[in-house]
């Protein structure tokens, strides 16, 4: 071998040496492209300040965030009478977080109008069959009216903006609309027990309510609770409180937080009481029962009766009809 041979020249005299090494370079060689390729296509260390794209219109917030190298893409809307339509209500990734170039930020803009539904006919149907159908078409109840009747808790009649609703009427109401309901009350069954509704949203809290045969009263929210963040709101304050006797047809106020050991709080302390409430109930229950038995006087289902009673001389009359 001649002095002056390059590596290169001796190491091809070592075929198997010399094709590792070849594969060694070209997969070398191949990871630094696709490093390099990477690098650019995520555009590695480049950041972007999300700007603030809230109450402006889409429009402009699309040109707002072209200029900053994002993408938008609406995600929601809703109507809030107070803006425009095409207002940018709410936006994630908030203003002022960083994110790479080509992030999309989702966007809550306003509706231009409230959506219109049909009302359904609920008259004839048991009210916890009549709320579930207003519900479902996104509607609420307005007020619960209350008549004596021997179709206890059912619908008698639905009025909607003054009108009573009928089989055949072509009612449409903007969603979110709330539907007057007449119910049945037989005498003697005209009370429930308020609900505990520490915890709940206040939808959750309306159709609790509704369930129980009672009125949604006054609403009250804490400071910073607005129309976009209220549906995180949790009521923390009822009046009257859970298991308390209320008429049918009575309010229940409420009080909503977005504080989240204020509702914890609540919730335990309405536990507590309900139970109390509840105890109380049971021995008050127990006590007219002992006090019926010690005047003689039988309790429902009581199979004590006389057997020589008109019962026992209707059975005989009828010849062993229903024998």
């Amino acid at each position: 071998m001649k002095p002056s041979a390059s590596c290169w020249q001796r190491l091809k005299r070592h075929p198997l040496l010399y094709n590792l090494l070849l594969i060694a370079g070209a997969i070398g060689l191949l990871a630094l492209v696709a490093h390099v390729v990477m690098q650019a296509g995520t555009r590695h260390g480049a950041r972007r300040t999300v700007p603030d794209f809230s109450g402006i219109p889409l429009e402009q917030a699309q040109r707002l965030a072209r200029q900053n190298d994002l993408e938008l893409t609406i995600n929601d809307s809703l109507f809030v009478p107070a803006y425009e339509g095409g207002i940018v209500l709410d936006q994630l990734p908030e203003e002022g977080v960083e994110v790479k170039p080509g992030r999309t930020v989702y966007v809550t803009i306003n509706s231009f109008r409230q959506k219109r539904v049909p009302v359904p006919y609920v008259a004839g149907r048991s009210l916890r069959q009549a709320k579930n159908m207003l519900e479902i078409a996104g509607l609420e109840i307005a007020e619960l009216v209350y008549r004596a009747d021997i179709a206890t808790n059912y619908v008698l009649e639905e009025h909607f903006g003054g009108r009573p609703v009928l089989p055949e009427s072509r009612t449409e109401a903007e969603m979110g609309s709330g539907v007057t309901l007449y119910v049945g009350v037989e005498e003697g069954s005209g009370t429930t027990v308020v609900p505990q509704l520490a915890g709940l949203s206040l939808r959750e809290a309306k159709s609790r309510i509704w369930e129980s045969g009672l009125n949604v009263g006054k609403v009250g929210f804490d400071a910073g609770i607005d129309l976009l963040n209220e549906k995180d709101a949790r009521v923390y304050v009822q009046s009257p409180d859970p298991e308390r006797a209320a008429v049918l047809g009575s309010r229940v106020e409420l009080r909503l937080t977005l504080d989240a050991g204020k509702v914890a709080e609540s919730r335990e302390t309405n536990e507590r009481l309900a139970r109390a409430l509840a105890e109380e109930r049971q021995r008050e229950e127990r006590e007219r029962a002992d006090s019926l038995a010690a005047a003689g006087v039988p309790l429902p289902g009581d199979p004590t009766e006389d057997a020589a009673g008109p019962a026992d001389s209707e059975r005989t009359d009828d010849n062993g009809f229903f024998d």
